[in-house]
C-alpha cells in the first residue's frame, strides 16, 4: 500500500491530563486507522512548554510508525498551520467561587483566538472537535470567529455522556455494551443534558421493554450520568481524563466513518432547527455520518412529554450561555 499523506492534528492543552491520555492513542493509529500517518501539532501556554517537551520525548520514545512529525508550540499560527483536525482540549477549569458565566467569559477569550487562528491558518478541509468545557458554548464562540469554515465542521463533545449511558444500560440489562445501540444525548454537556434511553435498543429490543423500570430510567439513570464527573473527582481527586480522551477518539471516529443503520453518535453540532431546536445553537443531537465527510441529525426519534421537558431545560441553558457570551461572538452569531 502506498504511503498516505499525513493528516495534521492539532491538540490544545496537550500537556494536560486529557491531552496526555489522548496523544499516544492518536499516534498509535486509533483516530484514523492503522495505515494513516499523522503529524501532531501541540499547543500549550508558555509555562507548560517544559512539561510538553517531556510529552514529546515520550512520544519519540514510543517509536510510533504512524507518527510522521511533532510540532510543540505556544503560538496559535504555528499550532493551526495547515491542520486538518483541531482537537480543542485545553480550557480553564472552574475554580471555587467562580460562577458559570465567569467561566464562560474566561474561556471565551481563549476560544475566540483559536477560532480566528483556525479560520486564518488551518487547511481548507479542517474539522474541529471542542472538548474543553463548557464545550458547547466554547465551540459556538470558536466557530463564530471562523466564518470561512462551514459551521457543520465544528463539533462539541457529548460522546462521554453517551458512553456513560451505554454502559449503565448494559449493566442494568445484563448485556454487553456492544448490544446497546442508538443512545442519544440531547443538549448541553452539563448537568442538564438529557440521555435518551427511550429511543435506544438493547439487543435489538426497545430499552423500556428490556429494563421495565421507568423510575430508574427517569431518575437514577439520568442523575448518575449527570453527576458522573463530580463522582470521579471525589473518587480519584482529579477530573475524568482517560475516559474523556477515549470519548474524543470515539467522536472523531464517528465523523470519519459511516454510522451503522441501527445506531447513532452523540455530537453537539450546529442546529438547523431539527426537532424544533433554535437555529444556531451548538446542540447535542443524535448524528449519523456517511463516512465521506458529511453528517446529518438522525430523523425519527420519538420524544414524549418527559423527553421534551428535559430537552426544553437544556435548550434554555444553552440560550442563556449564548447570552452570557454575546460580546465574545462574531457579528451574525449573537442571535442566530
Amino acid at each position: 500500500m502506498a504511503p498516505r499523506k499525513p493528516i495534521q492534528v492539532t491538540v490544545t492543552g496537550a500537556a494536560g491530563n486529557i491531552g496526555y491520555a489522548l496523544l499516544f492513542r492518536i499516534a498509535a493509529g486509533h483516530l484514523f486507522g492503522p495505515h494513516q500517518r499523522v503529524i501532531l501539532r501541540l499547543l500549550e501556554i508558555e509555562p507548560a512548554l517544559p512539561a510538553l517537551e517531556g510529552v514529546v520525548m515520550e512520544l519519540d520514545d514510543c517509536a510510533f510508525p504512524l507518527l510522521a512529525g511533532i510540532e510543540a508550540t505556544s503560538d496559535l499560527k504555528t499550532a493551526f498551520d495547515g491542520t486538518n483536525w483541531g482537537l480543542l482540549v485545553g480550557s480553564v477549569p472552574r475554580k471555587e467561587g467562580m460562577e458559570r458565566s465567569d467561566l464562560l467569559k474566561v474561556n471565551g477569550g481563549i476560544f475566540k483566538g483559536q477560532g480566528r487562528a483556525i479560520n486564518d491558518h488551518a487547511a481548507s478541509n479542517v474539522r474541529v472537535l471542542v472538548v474543553g468545557n463548557p464545550c458547547n458554548t466554547n465551540c459556538l464562540i470558536a466557530r463564530s470567529h471562523a466564518p470561512d469554515v462551514p459551521a457543520e465542521r465544528f463539533f462539541a463533545m457529548t460522546r462521554l455522556d453517551q458512553n456513560r449511558a451505554t454502559t449503565l444500560l448494559a449493566q442494568r440489562a445484563g448485556a454487553t455494551v456492544g448490544d446497546v445501540k442508538n443512545v442519544a444525548i440531547w443538549g448541553n454537556h452539563s448537568s442538564t443534558m438529557y440521555a435518551d434511553a427511550a429511543n435506544a435498543r438493547i439487543d435489538g429490543k426497545p430499552t423500556y421493554d428490556v429494563i421495565n423500570d421507568t423510575e430508574w430510567l427517569h431518575g437514577e439513570f439520568l442523575t448518575t450520568i449527570q453527576q458522573r464527573g463530580a463522582a470521579i473527582i471525589k473518587a480519584r481527586g482529579q477530573s475524568s481524563a482517560a475516559s474523556a480522551a477515549n470519548a474524543a477518539i470515539d467522536s472523531v471516529v464517528s465523523v470519519v466513518n459511516a454510522t451503522e443503520s441501527d445506531d447513532c453518535a452523540s455530537l453537539a453540532v450546529v442546529s438547523r432547527g431539527e426537532y424544533g431546536i433554535p437555529e444556531g445553537l451548538q446542540f447535542g443531537f443524535p448524528v449519523v455520518s456517511d463516512g465521506k465527510g458529511s453528517w446529518s441529525v438522525k430523523e425519527g426519534f420519538d420524544l414524549d412529554d418527559f423527553a421534551r421537558d428535559r430537552i426544553r431545560v437544556t435548550t434554555e441553558e444553552l440560550q442563556a450561555e449564548r447570552s452570557d457570551v454575546a460580546d465574545l461572538l462574531a457579528i451574525g452569531t449573537k442571535g442566530s
